[in-house]
This record gives structure tokens, sequence and C-alpha cells, in this order.
């Protein structure tokens, strides 16, 4: 990233510490729907994550322009060559030393980026009450992800150079076609075969909600199959909640830190690595004592219902099929613009690389620098249309008879999350996917009342 994305980063980390720093009272217009504790709390909360956005996002850059400057990734390909020659492979095998190459930078960025990941989740997130992990399970988590990511990366990305060694002329849309599918496939497989590797997925028991969640579903024609509760609660204290699945087989998955009236059933002593819950009163560190104040609400069934009827109302107003289009839409152009530069030997050059044009290398300058302001523009309008789409799903949980339920789960889910509810409109605009708390709130006051 150039000197100019280093002072916008640092000029946004201003615009946040500024108003985390200045505004140390409850606003009047949240009085009613904050207490000073917890105002104080996500304040806190907040105010050391953007110190930690500051620290890190200053070391990215600082790390990235050294590897520009000192050549790095030529360094890296050149080293990588060694290898494959090593190991049998010649100068033919473009596909296999760019294989080497890509295990190698991830490898370089999953090492450099631990440290800023342990402090992330055992000083800040531990501090706050969320982390729930024993480092030692961290690190075994940390591995597996890294693992899981290169048995896809790698695949992936060798049929990818592949079809664009073969493909001729028009490779872009055979490329285009290849990605469409391998995302079509990995959204379809995550939750079934990915994430359980990394979290237990138990089905919703029997009783009131699941059926109020049916009912639900099947009113607005959601062709509901499965409904799951997955135990968020032994990594974080977090919460979330969100659908999958394509045509007639979806499936909801809840965070069991969202449901208030939820336990584990036939719950078992505490796995290796995780942290018993504390009860109220236990305990004598201030971690321990971070936690108990910062104990979980959840929500009730009919805010949980509320909360679906939200990201139903993703579903129901076409957002996801929309999200999908424009994805692919850009996915292609970019294709599309890769296969008029490709070609351009002073692009490799600028990036020491005078001799030979790999492709993988290629993707890289090309994806990740040359589109750069487009992709910053790109972010923009997403962001903007993102926004859009979160005061269109609120409105079809109104229709639905859930705007109390919802306006009541809105402020429990920021409390629990430490969301700090005051933001610079401007910078919030640019940068803030969903809308502030206070302006959902505001389009859901009348309906709420009635």
């Amino acid at each position: 990233m150039d000197l100019e994305e280093l002072c916008l980063d640092n000029g946004e980390t201003k615009v946040k510490r500024r108003i985390y720093k200045t505004t140390t009272h409850v606003p009047k217009e949240l009085g009613q729907i904050m207490d000073s504790e917890t105002f104080e709390k996500s304040r806190l909360y907040q105010l050391d994550k953007s110190t930690f956005s500051f620290w890190s996002g200053l070391y990215s850059e600082t790390e990235g322009t050294v590897i520009l400057l000192f050549g790095g990734i030529p360094h890296l390909w050149n080293f990588s060559g060694v290898l494959c020659r090593r190991a049998g492979f010649g100068p033919e095998y473009e596909i296999t030393h760019s294989l080497m190459f890509l295990f190698l930078a991830t490898l370089f960025s999953a090492l450099t980026g631990l440290p800023w990941s342990i402090y992330n989740t055992f000083v800040i997130e531990e501090k706050h009450g969320f982390n729930q992990q024993t480092f030692g399970f961290f690190m075994k988590d940390s591995v597996k992800k890294f693992i899981v990511t290169q048995c896809i990366l790698l695949p992936v990305s060798s049929l990818l150079l592949y079809i664009i060694k073969i493909g001729g002329d028009y490779f872009f849309i055979y490329a285009w076609l290849f990605t469409l599918i391998v995302s079509l496939v990995l959204v379809t497989i995550y939750a079934d075969y990915i994430a359980p590797l990394f979290d237990k997925f138990i089905p919703l028991p029997e009783g009131t909600l699941k059926e109020e969640i049916e009912v639900m579903a099947k009113n607005i024609d959601f062709p509901l199959t499965k409904v799951y509760v997955v135990e968020g609660s032994k990594r974080s204290s977090h919460s979330n909640a969100y659908f999958y699945g394509f045509f007639k087989n979806k499936r909801i998955v809840l965070f069991d830190t969202l449901l208030e009236e939820y336990s584990i059933p036939n719950k078992e002593p505490p796995e290796e690595g995780f942290l018993e819950p504390p009860r109220e009163g236990e305990g004598e560190s201030p971690e321990t004592k971070a936690k108990v104040r910062n104990k979980k609400q959840g929500c009730k069934n009919e805010e949980v219902l509320a909360v679906l009827g939200h990201e139903l109302g993703h579903w129901k107003l076409g957002h996801t099929v929309k999200n999908i289009v424009i994805s692919q839409m850009n996915s292609f152009l970019c294709f599309f613009l890769f296969a008029i530069l490709i070609g351009r030997k002073e692009l490799f050059a600028a990036f020491g690389f005078y001799d030979t044009q790999p492709t993988l290398i290629g993707l890289m300058i090309i994806f990740q620098f040359i589109f750069s302001p487009y992709n910053e523009v790109l972010s923009f309008c997403l962001t903007v249309l993102s926004r859009r789409f979160e005061f269109q799903a609120d409105a079809f949980a109104k229709k639905l008879g859930k705007a109390k339920d919802l306006y009541s789960a809105l402020i429990k889910l920021n409390k629990d999350n430490l969301g700090f509810p005051v933001s610079d409109w401007l910078f919030s605009m640019w940068h803030y996917s969903h809308p502030p708390l206070l302006e959902r709130l505001q389009a859901l006051q009348d309906s709420k009342q009635d």
C-alpha cells in the first residue's frame, strides 16, 4: 500500500480515537437504551481495538514497503525455484514453481501475523471478557486453519493457472467460469464440511423456538431443512446467526451466545483448550473479574426470531443473489482487464521480474496493486449498498411484526458485543457496512410504538 493510503489509514484511526477519547458520557439520545457502565466499557474496548489497529496496520504497511523496496517478491520466487529444482522440477514446471512460491508466501504471512493475532486474542479480547480459549487450543486451531487453507488454496490455484495457460485468447472467460464454480461449491460445503472442523454444530432441540422458526420460515416460503446451534462460546463470547445453502436446501445456524434460553444438552466437562465460563463472583484474577462483569445477556426467543426475520429478509428481498451477481460481474471484469494487461512486460519489470513473466506473479501484481484504486471505489459502493440492504432487511422484519423485538435485540447485541454507538457520520458512511445503531433504532421506532 502506498504513502497516500497509509496516511488515509492514519486519518481513519485518528477520527475513531478522537471520538472514543472525547465521548466519555452517554449522549442524551442514548440515555434510555444504554447505561453509563456499559457505555464506558464499550468505549474502552473500542479504544483498545483502534490502538491495536493502528500499530498492526503500521507494521503491515512497513512490512509491505520493505518487501517491495528490497525485491522480496522476486527473491522468494527465485528461492522457490531453487527448492523445486532440488526436488527434480525444472523451469518448465511453472505451476509447481508457483505453488511452492504460494505456499512459502502464505507461510510467511501466517508467521508474521501470528504475534498480532495472539496479542489481539489474549490481551485485548481477554481483557474485555471475550476470549474463551487457552493458548494451546489457539495454536492448534491456527495450525489447523493453515492446513485447511492450503488444502483448498493450492489445488484451486494450480487448476486456475492451468486454465489460464491452455485457455488461448479467451482464457479469461474460462478462468472466470472456474472461479464462479469454485466459489459456489465452497459456499455450499463450507458449513457442512469445513466449519465443523473448527466448531461443533448441534441440531436445535425440539421446542418452542424451533417450532416458531419453522413457522416463520414456512410463512415466507423459506425452504428450511435444518436448524443448528454452533458452540461459539467455546471460542469467543461474540454472537452471530446466519443461513446458508442453495435452492431447496437451506439451513439456519445460531450461535449459542445469541440464545439466552439455551444450554448445551448433555454438556460434558470442558475439552482441553477451552476455558470454563466463570460463575458470578468466582475468581480473583482481573481476567476472571472482567468475564463476570462482562457476562453476556443473549436474546429471548422473541428477539432471536426478530433477528432471524432480519436475516431471512436478506433472502426474501434477493440481497444474497444480488451480491453474488455483483461479485461475479466484478470478477469477470477483473479477469478481462487481466487478459489485456498480462502481456505488459514493464509491469513485471517494475517488480523485479526482468527475464520471466510468471502467470501467478502477474495475477498478484494486477489484482493486488494495479486494481487497488478501483478496489477502493468498489468497496465504498458495496458499503453503501450493504447499508441500504440492512435497512431493507429491518423493514422486512417490521412487516413480520418483529419491530419491537428487533429493537430490543439490537440494543442487547450492541451491549453484548460492546459496540460503541457513537460514530462520525462521514467515517461511518465510508467504512461501516451496517448502519450505526441509532439510525437503525430510529427507523424501527415508529413500528415499535405501534
